[in-house]
Formats: C-alpha cells, sequence, structure tokens
C-alpha cells in the first residue's frame, strides 16, 4: 500500500558531502514519522535523524552537526544531507515512514537501503 524509493547513495571521498532522498507513494493521508537509520558492516542498525510531525528534529550523537534532515510535506519526501564524511559513516542508509493510510491504518514502512561509502 505504501512504498518507498531512496536516491542518491555513492561514494565519496573523506570531507565531502552527498544527499540522500526518501520519497513515500501510495495510500497515504498523512505521514506522522520520518527518519535515516543505517547499518555499517558487522554492526547493528542505528539511528541517524529524524523527524515527525512536529518538526521537531533529533540526530544521532556521531553525526550531531554534520548530517541535516529534512521534509516536505507536500511531495512526501524526506532527505538527509551529509557533510563532513568520514569513513566510519560507510554504510547502508535505510529511510524509515510511519504512515496513515487513507484507510486509517498506521503502517511503518522501510526504504531498500542506499549505500553510502566515503573512502579516498
Amino acid at each position: 500500500q505504501v512504498q518507498l524509493v531512496e536516491s542518491g547513495g555513492g561514494l565519496v571521498q573523506p570531507g565531502g558531502s552527498l544527499r540522500l532522498s526518501c520519497a513515500a507513494s501510495g495510500s497515504i493521508f498523512s505521514i506522522n514519522y520520518m527518519g535515516w537509520y543505517r547499518q555499517a558492516p558487522g554492526k547493528q542498525r542505528e539511528l541517524v535523524a529524524t523527524i515527525p510531525s512536529s518538526g521537531i528534529t533529533n540526530y544521532g550523537d556521531s553525526v550531531k552537526g554534520r548530517f541535516t534532515i529534512s521534509r516536505d510535506n507536500n511531495k512526501n519526501t524526506v532527505d538527509l544531507q551529509m557533510n563532513s564524511l568520514k569513513p566510519e559513516d560507510t554504510a547502508v542508509y535505510y529511510c524509515k515512514v510511519i504512515v496513515l493510510t487513507r484507510s486509517r491504518r498506521t503502517l511503518e514502512v522501510w526504504g531498500q537501503g542506499a549505500l553510502v561509502t566515503v573512502a579516498s
């Protein structure tokens, strides 16, 4: 009923920037929660940044001051601007949304993942 499409991953040198985008489509009445998570090889998935419908942002300690999350409620998109990237930011980045569908069901949906590699 709800699909997420992520884009923007790739290879970047340390100190560089990348922007990830996630677009939600389908039977959406409203999106209550949008966020980005990441999973590095051999590690657990961790929170990167979240932005609920209130617009109040929250960031993981390791990305504060470097990453910025934003959402466009008209387009049902959430972006993650990543600056001053470090090799330890290398991971698969996942978009997550919590959606109220038109049939008034609450769904948690994950994107397919976007690989970000930070290396020289």
